[in-house]
């Protein structure tokens, strides 16, 4: 059964940011022996066993290039082992126009559904595992309900659309597996990256170049009779599908071109 945990990034609410939602997926057959190496970096790294072990903070015993090393190296575990990474990003600027709540409602929607997507492809089932989050009104937890009963709704082209590889979606959080730390830091890695960008931190561009690089190979491209280079809209999703406000257009133009200087090139086109 193929894994996904689910993280969110970019909340808070910042004119020309991305809020960012996304879901990285282990394969059945690489799941236990991906767990222990994210042990052992640990381990030979000095992370003490009860350390809850996210993007940030550092741990006490690391310094920050020894924490940097730390995080590298999970990723690339990661990408050995066949992880798939689906993201879904929305301007803050257009997100406010629904609320954030919303938004990130969203986007469990969307990475669920290309989950659903990906499990198609390989004639798979899958478990989905979110980090817990409290919404306003609490809706969250009828709304993941209805994924498991109905599915997704309000689509354009079908009221409903069955999940029919899902078998479960649950809540997790951090501590509870090595998989909670690892989309924490993926999802923090690629919020960090994007933010370089949007929030144009020139002195930092290196450091985003690098953490693209690293996290490419996980992002979901076509294989097999539609194999691609590009990285396939369900792997990663600008969300809305169509801008037509320029200068918001601009900015997913933009994160667009920057993606793809640093190995992401898109298939969606904007």
């Amino acid at each position: 059964m193929y894994l996904l945990y689910c993280d969110e990034s970019n909340m808070e609410e910042r004119a020309g940011d991305f809020l960012l939602y996304a879901g990285v997926s282990i394969p059945p057959e690489n799941a236990r022996a991906l767990a222990r190496e994210i042990e052992e970096v640990r381990e030979r790294a000095g992370v003490p066993r009860d350390f809850l072990l996210k993007f940030n903070p550092v741990p006490p015993e690391l310094g920050h290039a020894d924490f940097i090393a730390l995080k590298q190296a999970i990723l690339k575990k990661a990408a050995e082992h066949g992880a798939r990474l689906f993201a879904y990003v929305v301007l803050h600027d257009i997100a406010k126009t629904t609320g954030l709540h919303e938004a990130r409602r969203n986007g469990v929607n969307a990475v669920l559904y290309h989950f659903d997507c990906y499990l198609n492809r390989k004639s798979g089932t899958g478990l989905a595992l979110l980090d817990r989050f409290t919404d306003e009104g609490n809706l969250i937890d009828g709304h993941l309900r209805e994924k498991v009963a109905i599915g997704i709704t309000g689509l354009p082209y079908s009221k409903e659309k069955r999940l029919g590889n899902l078998i479960g979606v649950h809540y997790s959080a951090i501590g509870q597996s090595h998989f909670c730390s690892l989309v924490d830091i993926v999802v923090g890695s690629l919020r960090f990256a994007i933010n370089v960008h949007t929030r144009e931190q020139a002195k930092l561009a290196k450091s985003a170049g690098i953490i693209l690089t690293l996290l490419s190979p996980l992002f979901f491209r076509e294989e097999g009779d539609f194999a691609s280079e590009k990285v396939s809209e369900i792997g990663f999703q600008f969300s809305p599908k169509s801008v037509r406000y320029e200068p918001y257009r601009e900015k997913y133009l933009g994160l667009h071109a920057f993606l793809a200087e640093n190995g992401i090139v898109s298939d969606q086109s904007i």
